[in-house]
């Protein structure tokens, strides 16, 4: 037996992501004390929205020189092989194997790979709309986050402080916020 998911204003199509109104960010413990929060300029993706919508997909690209902590000396620590190495790994990119319903909720499993490894990661996923747009064309709006270990990714650097603890946390926090525009045929 199956049940057909209902979601209001649901569209099916192809839908690129439109980086100007979207974001990817995140946030990491820092000194122990509080959270540095930081995003990526450039991404790209493309966005499936199947008949059945646990058919669906997702495909994403992240330019891993764009990570904007607003603090410059911190970027270029990061961009160094002490953190991502991106002289030698330009991109991160996102790969859906499956979506899934929980309950009311949804999650959107998948493949990430940072550093030349690859790892499942299940980000929970909010639905936010579909709609019109001011220029004739069709919008769709997503929230997603999940939590992931650096380390489990190579980015192994530990900088221990004194009296203990760690300068920078291993949990990312990722939240994405996500406006994608209907591709016209």
């Amino acid at each position: 037996m199956t049940s057909t998911v209902q979601i209001p204003g649901y569209v099916v199509g192809t839908w690129d992501i439109d980086a100007s109104h979207s974001t990817v960010g995140f946030s990491v413990r820092h000194m122990m004390v509080s959270k540095v929060r930081g995003y990526f300029r450039e991404f790209a993706g493309v966005l499936v929205t199947a008949a059945d919508p646990a058919h669906s997909s997702v495909t994403a690209t992240i330019d891993m020189d764009s990570i904007d902590t607003r603090q410059e000396q911190r970027d270029a620590h990061i961009k160094s092989a002490d953190f991502f190495d991106v002289g030698n790994h330009t991109v991160m990119t996102f790969r859906s194997t499956a979506v899934v319903a929980k309950g009311e909720d949804w999650h959107v499993e998948g493949e990430l790979t940072l550093k030349g490894i690859t790892k499942p990661v299940s980000l929970e996923l909010e639905l936010n709309g579909f709609g019109p747009d001011a220029y004739g064309g069709t919008r769709a709006g997503f929230s997603a986050r999940t939590e992931i270990s650096r380390k489990e990714f190579g980015v192994d650097i530990d900088m221990p402080m004194d009296g203990g603890g760690v300068v920078v946390g291993d949990k990312i926090n990722v939240e994405l916020e996500i406006e994608a525009v209907l591709r016209t045929a």
